[in-house]
């Protein structure tokens, strides 16, 4: 592991490689133990470089964006953690009266990207502006909310692919579904999308994204660290309702906490392991299986 250390280190440049670094300071649940590596690339090049050398190596890795929808382990992650942070571009292309194309990193914050589309009077990312996650996030999960999902604008993806090949790759071959894609079980990196998007108005644009902001302010717990939303919705029912309905609104073990603003929500009031989230998470589970026969998947992501 010297020798990989080493190695890694001549692919990124100074400060760019940290060990033993607490996830809890990279995921928006504030949760996680130290990463044996975290790498933060400077340049495309440096990561597609950094993800070769980690599956030469066969060195464990995981790609996080904003850390959003994920949930570390208290004891951490023995391999390498690797940030897009550095894959952040996002340009516009084709624009015209009707639309334009949207070319963007995997590493852009969905709610900077919403904003650049505004700008330009480009409508259909609306919906993202208050989802706190990367693209490439929002790609491997497609990523949804207010009734459009990210798999509704898709154009194409562009992908890094298990035998390190830079491949680019029409959006109806991604298998885009409710909270899922071919991504994972290829092995796929993101890169980098082209978004197509239709021409508005400004201020209509704007005006619509403040409504989803209010309407979010409302109702989901943005005051406490989470990642979003805890469980996929069961077909047929919510599952915020189900575990409402079960009396578990409020309910805790240690600082993890199903939401009183929105039972949908999993929160960590200061100082919740990953251990208690999935403890709760498994109660709760449990509870909504006995009283009402539908199982509850988690919709955040394990590491």
């Amino acid at each position: 592991m010297n020798d990989f250390y080493e190695r890694m280190q001549r692919i990124l440049t100074e400060d760019s490689l940290k060990t033993e670094e607490p996830m809890r300071n990279h995921t928006t649940f504030r949760i996680g133990g130290p990463a044996r590596y975290f790498a933060a690339p400077k340049t495309e090049a440096q990561f597609i470089e950094a993800v070769r050398l980690c599956r030469t190596e066969k060195v464990p890795f995981y790609v996080i964006g904003n850390g959003s929808n994920l949930l570390v382990n208290d004891k951490g992650y023995e391999g390498v953690i690797l940030s897009t942070e550095c894959l952040a571009a996002c340009t516009v292309t084709e624009e015209t009266e009707q639309g334009g194309m949207v070319t963007a990193s995997a590493g852009i914050r969905l709610s900077s990207l919403a904003k650049a589309a505004a700008q330009k009077s480009l409508t259909g990312l609306e919906f993202a502006a208050g989802i706190p996650g990367t693209l490439g996030g929002a790609l491997v999960m497609n990523a949804g909310a207010y009734g459009s999902e990210i798999k509704d604008i898709l154009c194409w993806v562009r992908v890094l692919d298990r035998d390190g090949s830079v491949r680019r790759i029409a959006a109806e071959k991604m298998q885009l579904g409710y909270r899922t894609s071919c991504i994972p079980g290829k092995e796929y990196v993101v890169l980098e999308a082209g978004l197509r998007l239709l021409g508005g108005q400004y201020e209509e644009i704007c005006r619509k994204m403040e409504e989803l902001a209010r309407r979010r302010q409302e109702k989901q717990p943005l005051e406490y660290p989470s990642a979003g939303s805890t469980f996929k919705r069961p077909e047929g029912y919510f599952a915020g309702k189900l575990i409402e309905e079960a009396g578990l609104r409020g309910f805790c073990i240690g600082d993890a906490q199903v939401s009183e603003k929105h039972c949908g929500f999993v929160v960590n009031r200061g100082k919740a392991t990953a251990s208690d989230v999935i403890k709760l998470c498994d109660q709760v589970a449990g509870r909504v299986k006995e009283l009402f026969g539908v199982d509850l998947e988690l919709e955040v992501k394990r590491l």
